[in-house]
């Protein structure tokens, strides 16, 4: 065992793992879409790390954007006015479209979260907020309460009024649900939504979360029409529309966040990731006009020492620039279209893909042990044989490195991300199924 590994297990805690089971690989270096470790072995980065490192390894520029801003001013408090502060939280706002908001800043998603749970709060007076089961909003205690499905489990009982609801996920909707089109999707679960909404009593509620593209729980993509409705049954029920756009943001979907798609506006949209791609913690409360506009008199009771980190908002001015300047949009479009290809294959030809879904460049493939009953390859919340982690390293022998999450692996690249070498990266992918396809025949 090398030094460096020993001293991590010796001291260091690492994240949703018994320690005890663990053997963290050693990385030396990481550049583009790729990282090594400590033997030299090369790893397509086919997760963006944590699904933030949109502009892959190593972007000079924001480097640059580092030392310049640490060597001018490494830290102001956040009472203050800062040019990179001001500058960061205007091209925010102008990325949303949404005129007249403001920007909150804080320094990973799940505070963002909490903040935004806080904001609704102030502005409603009311207590209660819904989330959808099969959602991740953080591991903090309040996003731990918004998160539905086991990652909240060691934070209960958790903050009290969070409600959870059924999303659309028509692929494993009821058995006795005969969908005929997107729309009567789209019907059903706005009517399981409404119900819930009437239960719990629309005037408690203060605000519903979305995953605006469900992430880890396997990019699930709402069906036509949903998010119209539930910005309607918001407008009726007087109740806020909030996005978490952590890892959806800054052109993981194909637009600068995925709502844009979706003939939609929030009233809060909560950001991290790919703001400045991890090169230092930042993320964000995107606050509407409406909301940001009872604090001109009324006492704003959110407040964080590292709020608007001078570095953190220098290389999100950075990370804005490189995504228009390199055309990122455009290669999400286009290379989102080979990935969706490949994908689509995929799910024709493996007996172990149930399903696939994408949208931009992130995607999921939902593992199956019988495609005609849909059963899945693990149980939720159930893999007592680690059939997902033997997957996941056989993946990693082959040099792919991603994670899972119950019966779904992602593929979500750095957007900066060639055809050549998303073919190459998903050809690994391809051999590992067909392992896959036998261990289940």
């Amino acid at each position: 065992m090398s030094k460096i590994k020993e001293q991590g297990m010796k001291y260091n805690l690492y994240s949703w793992s018994a320690q005890g089971k663990i053997n963290p690989i050693v990385i030396s270096k990481a550049e583009g879409i790729y990282f090594w470790d400590e033997d030299g072995n090369k790893y397509y980065d086919m997760s963006s790390q944590m699904i933030n490192s949109n502009l892959g390894h190593g972007n000079n520029k924001l480097i640059q954007a580092i030392k310049e801003q640490a060597e001018k001013m490494a830290f102001m408090g956040p009472g203050f006015s800062v040019d990179v502060r001001s500058e960061a939280a205007c091209k925010l706002v102008a990325l949303s479209g949404l005129e007249g908001a403001k920007v909150f800043f804080v320094n990973a998603g799940a505070e963002a979260n909490e903040n935004a749970m806080k904001f609704a709060k102030a502005y409603s007076g009311k207590w209660k907020f819904f989330a959808a089961y099969r959602s991740y909003h953080g591991a903090s205690f309040g996003s731990s309460s918004l998160t539905g499905e086991p990652r909240r489990f060691s934070a209960e009982p958790g903050v009290p009024g969070v409600i959870h609801f059924e999303g659309p996920y028509a692929y494993r909707a009821p058995k006795a649900c005969k969908f005929h089109s997107e729309e009567e999707i789209t019907e059903y679960y706005l009517e399981l939504l409404e119900n819930q909404i009437l239960y719990e009593g629309p005037d408690q509620i203060a605000g519903i979360f979305f995953e605006t593209v469900v992430g880890t729980n396997g990019v699930l993509i709402p069906p036509k029409g949903y998010y119209e409705g539930v910005r309607s049954l918001c407008d009726k029920y007087n109740i806020l529309l909030i996005f978490d756009e952590v890892m959806t943001g800054f052109y993981r979907t194909g637009t600068a966040f995925a709502f844009h798609q979706f003939n939609v506006k929030p009233d809060l949209v909560t950001f991290a990731k790919g703001a400045n791609c991890g090169y230092v913690p930042i993320g964000g409360v995107i606050v509407t006009e409406k909301i940001a506009m009872i604090f001109d008199e009324k006492k704003m009771f959110n407040g964080l020492t590292y709020s608007g980190h001078p570095i953190g908002c220098a290389t999100t001015i950075a990370a804005i620039d490189v995504y228009k300047e390199e055309g990122i949009e455009d290669n999400v479009r286009k290379q989102g279209k080979v990935l969706a290809d490949i994908l689509d294959a995929f799910e024709k030809k493996h007996l172990c893909v149930g399903q696939v879904r994408h949208i931009g460049l992130f995607s999921s493939i939902e593992l199956v042990k019988d495609k005609e009953t849909r059963e899945p390859l693990v149980k939720f919340n159930s893999d007592p044989d680690g059939l997902m982690p033997k997957i996941i390293g056989m993946l990693k022998a082959e040099g792919f490195s991603t994670y899972s999450h119950e019966n779904m692996l992602m593929i979500s690249p750095p957007l900066t991300i060639t055809e050549t070498e998303l073919k190459d990266a998903m050809k690994i992918m391809d051999k590992v199924l067909d392992h896959v396809d036998e261990m289940i025949k």
